[in-house]
C-alpha cells in the first residue's frame, strides 16, 4: 500500500542558535541568545520586541548587515556565517530589498536617481536602469515625483522611493526596519498594504521589524523577542486589515 507524502515546506530564510554579544562602554550586551527559526517562501513575516529586546540585530544579521558571533544563517540557499566581503555584498544586492525608518535616500539625487542607484552597482546601463527606475515609482504612484528630490517630498513619498528602491534588483526578500516609524498612521497603513501587496501579488518574503501591534496585524506570523530570545511565535488569522492596494 502506497502512502503519498506532504510536499516539504521550502524555507528561504533559516537561522540555528544565533548568538550575538557585542561590548557597551565596560559591559558585555548579549543581543540575541541561540535565536533560532525559519521563514518559508513567500510569508509576511513581523518580528516585535520593546527597546532592547534584539529585533533589528536580528534583522540585520538576516540580511547580512551584521555578523554573528555564533550560529548559522541560511538566506535563499547561500550561508551567511561563511560568507565574506565582495561575496556577502554581492548576495545582498541581488537577494534583499532593504527598507529603513530613516529612508536613506541621497538627498542631491533625485527620485529616478535614488531608486536607480542599485543598478549603478550592478554596472547596468544608463537608460536601462532608468526605464527601471521610472517603472517601479509609476507603478507605486510616483510617476509625477520622479524629478524631486528627498527635501520636495513628504515622509509618505520618501518611503514610497526607499520602496522602489529595494525593489530595483527583484529581490526574493524585502526586510523593513520599523518602515512606518516615521510616518503618520494613515501613511503607514499605505505603506503596509503596499508590502502585504507585494507578498500576495508578487510572492516576495517580507520580513519587518516594528514596536508597533497594528502593523503586525498586517503579517501571516509574529515572532516576539525579549531580551534576545524568542519569547512567542504565533501564525495570525486572516483579517480585514489585510488588504490589496
Amino acid at each position: 500500500m502506497k502512502t503519498s507524502r506532504m510536499p516539504q515546506q521550502k524555507f528561504i530564510v533559516r537561522a540555528k542558535n544565533i548568538r550575538k554579544d557585542f561590548r557597551l562602554g565596560n559591559q558585555w550586551v548579549h543581543a540575541l541568545k541561540n535565536v533560532a527559526f525559519a521563514v518559508p517562501e513567500g510569508q509576511f513575516t513581523t518580528i516585535m520586541g520593546p527597546s532592547g529586546s534584539g529585533k533589528s540585530t536580528l534583522l540585520y544579521v538576516l540580511g547580512g548587515l551584521d555578523k554573528a558571533n555564533d550560529g548559522m544563517i541560511e538566506v535563499a540557499g547561500k550561508r551567511l556565517d561563511t560568507m565574506r566581503g565582495d561575496d556577502l555584498a554581492a548576495f545582498r544586492r541581488d537577494t534583499i530589498g532593504f527598507i529603513f525608518q530613516a529612508f536613506h535616500l541621497v538627498p542631491t539625487m533625485t527620485a529616478l536617481e535614488n531608486v536607480a542607484l542599485p543598478g549603478v552597482f550592478a554596472g547596468i546601463p544608463k537608460l536601462e536602469r532608468e526605464e527601471r527606475a521610472y517603472e517601479l515609482l509609476e507603478q507605486l504612484g510616483m510617476g509625477e515625483r520622479t524629478d524631486h528630490r528627498p527635501n520636495q517630498l513628504s515622509g509618505g513619498q520618501q518611503q514610497r522611493v526607499a520602496i522602489a528602491r529595494s525593489l530595483f534588483n527583484d529581490p526574493p526578500i524585502i526586510m523593513g526596519d520599523e518602515p512606518t516609524g516615521a510616518l503618520d498612521s494613515k501613511t503607514g497603513e499605505i505603506v503596509m498594504n503596499m508590502l502585504r501587496h507585494l507578498c500576495d501579488k508578487k510572492g516576495k518574503t517580507i520580513l519587518v521589524v516594528t514596536h508597533d501591534a497594528h502593523v503586525a496585524e498586517y503579517s501571516d506570523r509574529m515572532i516576539q523577542l525579549k531580551d534576545g530570545e524568542i519569547i512567542e511565535d504565533t501564525m495570525l488569522k486572516s483579517n480585514p486589515l489585510k488588504r490589496i492596494v
